[in-house]
């Protein structure tokens, strides 16, 4: 089921030119089995609820001053934006179909990266970036050595991006073992039945001998250099 989104977005002008140099939006979005609400300003959230644990959380930048933030009753807020969205959704989707609309979509990009350098045997966290997509419906999966992995994962919020598209971050905790595979798997309506994977493997570069090598052979080159050109002074002075 697509999300139902519900963006407003406050232009703020802080010129005398009176062009809009900063906004700040309220996004809420909802579907038969998704909520989503939170607050941002220039493609920064803010916070957002968290609707599983119905609370707040405020997810400032960190070099925003968050003493001089508050959202009073943003949970209340929430959950009232989000009852409106799913009593709306209904007649939104009904619209929808009747009108025929073409919707433009556009397919996700996708990468996968390490969050820390990796060690064997310490834990860290692999990251799937999927971005650039519309609309805001995607499907991450995970595998590892092929078998597909159900623990450990989580998912971010949907965010939009200022192209109109959004994005959403995937993560899975795992320890690297030498040799193991895993994969990120997003499908989207955008990619018509063919999932787009990314693998990652542990390859994990064992200290390189390449310097050391070159350090000693050119450290001896240099010593036999000084030997012989001190042997050849040492002939001439005898010479004479």
């Amino acid at each position: 089921m697509e999300l139902y989104i519900t963006i407003l977005t406050l232009t703020t002008v802080l010129s005398t030119s009176a062009e809009p140099e900063h906004a700040a939006f309220l996004y809420a979005g909802c579907s038969d089995v998704e909520e989503e609400f939170y607050v941002g300003f220039d493609d920064e959230e803010l916070g957002h609820v968290d609707f599983k644990q119905k609370t707040e959380v405020e997810t400032p930048p960190a070099f925003v001053e968050t003493k001089n933030i508050s959202f009073p009753r943003f949970y209340e807020i929430g959950v009232d934006a989000i009852v409106g969205c799913k009593r709306d959704l209904p007649t939104f989707l009904e619209t929808f179909k009747s009108l025929q609309l073409e919707i433009d979509l556009d397919a996700p990009q996708t990468s996968i990266y390490p969050k820390a350098d990796v060690q064997l045997g310490i834990q860290n966290t692999l990251i799937c970036h999927v971005t650039g997509f519309y609309p805001p419906s995607v499907n991450i999966s995970w595998t590892k050595n092929n078998v597909i992995v159900t623990e450990g994962i989580s998912l971010s919020q949907y965010r939009p991006r200022t192209d109109d598209t959004f994005h959403i971050f995937s993560t899975l905790k795992f320890t690297p073992e030498e040799g193991d595979i895993y994969s990120c798997t997003v499908n989207h309506k955008a990619l018509q039945g063919q999932p787009q994977t990314k693998m990652w493997d542990v390859d994990v570069a064992l200290p390189s001998v390449g310097p050391a090598v070159f350090c000693g052979v050119g450290l001896s080159l240099g010593l036999m250099g000084v030997i012989l050109g001190t042997f050849f002074l040492i002939k001439a002075h005898n010479c004479h």
